[in-house]
């Protein structure tokens, strides 16, 4: 047994957002942690990087659009703290032929859980956001409250809240080893540490350290291509002109969704991407670029060109992003079913930032053996069947 004062409250493995804001949740109930990181932060080769990320209310599933209530004002709080913008509250423009059951479902559910939003015939939108064309049967939906998250400003603001609330950051430390117990033993590159419990949040790399602990979750690590596309105009799109973020659903040459936010990040150009791309083994960060990859930014450049007129159709930047999805889409945050002061959070499936703030509530509730403050049956590992417990 490690001497008292060697011994941490929690370890969090893996300084993505959803890391970060599980620390700062312990940190801030005076809990002794520890985040390790196996990159020098920052860094680009995970999910939680750049300089922006879509923030909505709007989703098909209750569950989420009643998180986000909590999320908007935690990401309010740590903005407050920070002294810094974090987010700003753009809308989110929701495009999709008017019989799109998906579209229908997420008005449903904003109107049941009472968030404002607008529907906007191909006429009304014209006339609010005149750059942007419809295809016949198109309709928008507007979530006013949606808009954009500064990312690497938010993870910034995260670590050095961590460090001043008494916690430990450590990066290029990579876990090699996770010995059970109780304690529990994480063995790094550097050093070994010993904490009551232990939360999982490494990303694509959450079943590298699963496997030796008897579970693999189905997890499908994904490269997706963050494109950028010249305005014809500088600043036609950006946020001082009240351009909103977008999310195109089941539009016909699109199998997934299209996103947009507004420009600014790179001047006089917008980030509009494909929710969705290839198979990727997250050591191999330059994987040689597939057809599929060509074939998605056809996609892209087809959708500009038919609905942001005052784009060139053609891609000025690409950058990389990883996403772990699980098959339903739906987050993994339950404790190990043998050892159950391991807590895993993962799969957040390229939908997780906005959500990180109730998300790290959620994980340090579990490694305190809180009662969590909501109800986690869609996010249980049970649902996913032969998760190799027979290894157990």
């Amino acid at each position: 047994m490690a001497a008292q004062k060697d011994l941490f409250d929690a370890i969090v493995i893996g300084a993505g957002i959803q890391g970060c804001f599980t620390a700062y949740h312990l940190a801030k109930h005076r809990k002794r942690v520890i985040l390790l990181e196996q990159f020098f932060l920052p860094h680009s080769r995970g999910s939680s990087h750049g300089q922006s990320r879509i923030i909505r209310r709007a989703y098909p599933e209750d569950f989420y659009t009643q998180m986000m209530d909590e999320c908007y004002r935690i990401w309010a709080q740590l903005e407050r703290e920070a002294g810094t913008q974090l987010h700003r509250q753009t809308g989110l423009l929701l495009l999709g032929m008017r019989e799109n059951s998906e579209l229908k479902t997420i008005q449903a559910t904003l109107s049941r859980q009472g968030v404002e939003h607008q529907c906007l015939s191909a006429e009304e939108l014209k006339q609010r956001f005149p750059n942007v064309r419809l295809a016949g049967g198109e309709v928008g939906l507007l979530d006013k409250s949606g808009g954009l998250l500064y990312a690497d400003r938010a993870l910034r603001a995260l670590q050095d809240a961590i460090r001043r609330l008494g916690g430990l950051v450590r990066d290029e430390e990579k876990v090699m080893e996770i010995r059970p117990g109780r304690p529990v033993t994480v063995r790094s590159t550097s050093r070994s540490y010993q904490a009551k419990s232990l939360i999982i949040t490494a990303g694509p790399w959450t079943n590298r350290l699963l496997r030796p602990l008897g579970i693999e979750l189905p997890l499908q690590t994904l490269r997706i291509n963050v494109c950028y596309w010249r305005e014809k105009v500088p600043g036609s799109y950006g946020v001082s002109q009240a351009f909103p973020c977008f999310l195109g659903l089941g539009l016909s040459l699109a199998p997934h969704h299209i996103y947009g936010l507004p420009s600014g990040e790179y001047p006089g150009l917008m980030k509009v991407c494909y929710h969705h791309g290839n198979s990727a083994d997250p050591e191999e960060r330059d994987c040689p670029e597939a057809l599929s990859d060509t074939q998605d930014i056809q996609i892209l450049s087809r959708f500009v060109r038919d609905h942001l007129p005052d784009l060139e159709p053609k891609l000025a930047i690409l950058e990389r992003c990883l996403y772990t999805n699980t098959p339903d889409g739906h987050f993994v945050l339950d404790c190990h079913p043998k050892y159950d002061n391991i807590v895993i959070g993962a799969g957040f499936s390229g939908h997780g930032f906005k959500l990180s703030p109730v998300v790290g509530k959620i994980l340090y509730e579990l490694s305190m053996k809180l009662t969590p403050s909501y109800d986690l049956t869609p996010f249980r590992m049970s649902r996913f069947p032969g998760l190799g417990k027979a290894h157990l």
